[in-house]
């Protein structure tokens, strides 16, 4: 089992970012703690890292196991996002700097629901909290959390608002 735990301050600056990329989707990374105690785990974010969606020709050929799931119309920021592989190792060496690590990535699905889409579970990574807030015509509505199971699986995240 896992949590994630999260100031509401945070929360509000991830919903910002998701209505100022409307229609696209925007990308973050969580820096943070994870600690373990009995077999439970809880991520607190310290620090949000927002980061450009550069969604593009380079990622959709990088991820060719996107592309034999979907149609060119989904291939776009409207329904995809990645994150720069800089902007991670950045993010990485900016919060080792200070005792902080990336335990997640937070992502908006404009116009649909706080869910991972098959995408998402595809390309995520082990030992991370992935946030989801939707947005609907404009509005952030949801915002959930997901991590995965030892089957790479999503499944929902406690969520913590401190």
């Amino acid at each position: 089992m896992t949590t994630l735990s999260i100031q509401v301050e945070q929360i509000a600056a991830i919903k910002t970012h998701a209505v100022s990329t409307y229609p696209e989707e925007c990308c973050g990374i969580l820096l943070g703690q994870m600690h373990t105690v009995d077999c439970e785990i809880t991520r607190t974010v310290v620090e949000l890292w927002p980061v450009t969606n550069t969604w593009g020709d380079e990622a959709k050929t990088t991820i060719a196991v996107v592309r034999a799931d979907s149609t060119e119309q989904e291939l776009t920021a409207e329904r995809r996002y990645w994150i720069d592989p800089r902007e991670l190792l950045a993010a990485q060496k900016a919060g080792r700097n200070r005792n902080l690590q990336v335990i997640g990535i937070y992502h908006s699905h404009p116009d649909h629901p706080a869910v991972p889409s098959e995408c998402d579970r595809v390309l995520a990574w082990p030992d991370y909290s992935y946030i989801i807030v939707s947005v609907l015509e404009g509005k952030s509505t949801d915002v959930l959390s997901w991590a995965l199971n030892d089957n790479h699986q999503f499944q929902p995240e406690t969520v913590q608002i401190v």
